[in-house]
């Protein structure tokens, strides 16, 4: 009886430190793509390597912030399915508001 006891505190005690410790990580998983810099970009964005989340940067730097997810997805290497994956974990900042459509139903409707 007292190894089940045991085993059962030591078990809660495991779950409630991954609690703490996930807590911190779900809140780090945004990132402001007009005043982060390519490193950050890099780890909190899904499918964006170093190269990509320079080139990111680079854009925002020759043309200004960015104002929708749209012109994000106009950066070489980053695309419309790129940036829906990434839709919850990117902000805008001051740079734009988010809109209520997502970047492929915004580009279809402004395609001829």
């Amino acid at each position: 009886m007292r190894s089940i006891l045991h085993t059962t505190a030591v078990l809660l005690q495991s779950l409630a430190i991954a609690a703490l410790i996930a807590g911190p990580a779900r809140a780090a998983d945004k990132v402001d793509v007009n005043s982060a810099d390519a490193a950050t970009i890099d780890r909190v964005l899904l499918n964006i390597g170093p190269s990509k989340a320079q080139a990111i940067v680079a854009h925002r730097d020759a043309n200004g912030p960015y104002k929708s997810l749209e012109q994000l997805a106009k950066v070489k290497g980053i695309g419309l399915k790129t940036v829906e994956k990434n839709r919850d974990r990117i902000d805008l900042g001051g740079g734009g508001a988010k809109g209520g459509k997502s970047a492929a139903t915004t580009a279809a409707a402004e395609s001829p």
